[in-house]
């Protein structure tokens, strides 16, 4: 619950005042909302699904607290969409990336998700000897590449600084509290 939290905050708070994106499949749930003006919650449930069924059939445990992860996120997201800083760009990018990986980095710690690619990465570096932190990163960088021609250089910038430290805090959070 706490990580979902977190979460919702440092995306409404810091990322979404400023069209910055956090990568994954909340990532691409708030290119919806900034081109569609889509519920990102919503959206990120939703397209978490087919990840959520995969956990499934691979891993129940991991199943239950990704699903009970997923719906508590998106129901946070759209809750406190509202609650939003006006801060400048590079203190949003990186205090919304700490305030990310800090929830998702507690939710892999406690066997939760947000059933999006962070789930992804945990059965990854489950099976192999890479780091979480650093495939929460590779991933959410590709997402945000994706943002690109919606959300221009400006965005891609400050989004990378977003995941990258939201990547280490994640990977700090999942190893070594």
């Amino acid at each position: 619950m706490i990580g979902s939290i977190l979460l919702a905050i440092g995306i409404n708070g810091f990322l979404v005042p400023h069209q910055l994106l956090d990568g994954g499949i909340i990532g691409i749930a708030l290119i919806l909302h900034y081109y569609f003006d889509f519920h990102a919650g919503l959206w990120s449930a939703l397209l978490s699904i087919p990840l959520i069924i995969y956990a499934w059939i691979k891993d129940r445990k991991q199943f239950h607290g990704s699903f009970y992860g997923m719906i508590v996120t998106a129901v946070f997201i759209d809750l406190l969409a509202p609650f939003q800083f006006s801060l400048p760009i590079w203190l949003s990018a990186i205090l919304g990336g700490a305030i990310c990986g800090i929830g998702v980095g507690l939710m892999l710690r406690y066997k939760t998700s947000t059933g999006g690619t962070d789930l992804i990465a945990y059965f990854i570096a489950k099976a192999t000897p890479l780091n979480i932190g650093f495939l929460i990163a590779l991933m959410d960088g590709l997402i945000v590449l994706l943002g690109y021609q919606t959300l221009g250089l400006q965005s891609v910038v400050f989004s990378s600084i977003t995941i990258l430290t939201a990547g280490f805090l994640a990977s700090l959070c999942y190893e070594e509290f």
